[in-house]
């Protein structure tokens, strides 16, 4: 009976502990000041607020998006979105990034040091990814929406940051 109960509590704790390392991600732990932020990081989320606005439909929005696009947005080559991301993630903030800030009004920024891999086969990529938190416009309701990008390190073919999570405008 007492080996049964301790690993119940052994299964609760380990449970509990990937939980916690689960939600890391939005922990405030690693957020860095907007001023140590890449440039080139910078000048990709511009571009791809950019495209969203500027695109006069979401198959010409998806068509630029792709070259900033990388991990697992896209597919084993790099070279097309993976079938979900068009109807799901890239239209949702398609046609919501009018709710957001113009410019552009960055309220987060996050950046684990430790480098993690994004993506499969060709296209996997390693890096940093820098979480990047979007206001939204004054008056507009709801909580600011990151924007995932990473910086690849060691890649033979990629070496520009790719844009690697969306969905959240």
């Amino acid at each position: 009976m007492k080996s049964i109960r301790f690993f119940c509590h052994l299964w609760l704790i380990c449970t509990c502990l990937f939980f916690i390392s689960q939600a890391q991600g939005q922990s405030k732990k690693y957020d860095i000041a907007l001023s140590d932020l890449p440039q080139e990081v910078k000048t990709v989320l511009e571009t791809y607020i950019h495209i969203l606005k500027n695109s006069a439909d979401l198959e010409s929005c998806a068509k630029e998006f792709v070259k900033i696009a990388g991990g697992g947005l896209v597919d084993e080559r790099g070279k097309t979105l993976r079938e979900t991301v068009m109807p799901y993630s890239l239209k949702k903030d398609f046609t919501n990034v009018k709710f957001y800030a113009s410019p552009l009004q960055i309220s987060r920024v996050n950046c684990n040091p430790m480098p993690v891999t994004s993506g499969f086969g060709e296209s996997a990529i390693q890096g940093k990814i820098y979480k990047i938190w979007l206001d939204k416009a004054p008056g507009e309701v709801g909580y600011p929406a990151p924007i995932s990008i990473i910086v690849p390190e060691g890649h033979p073919e990629i070496n520009t940051p790719k844009v690697v999570g969306i969905g959240s405008l």
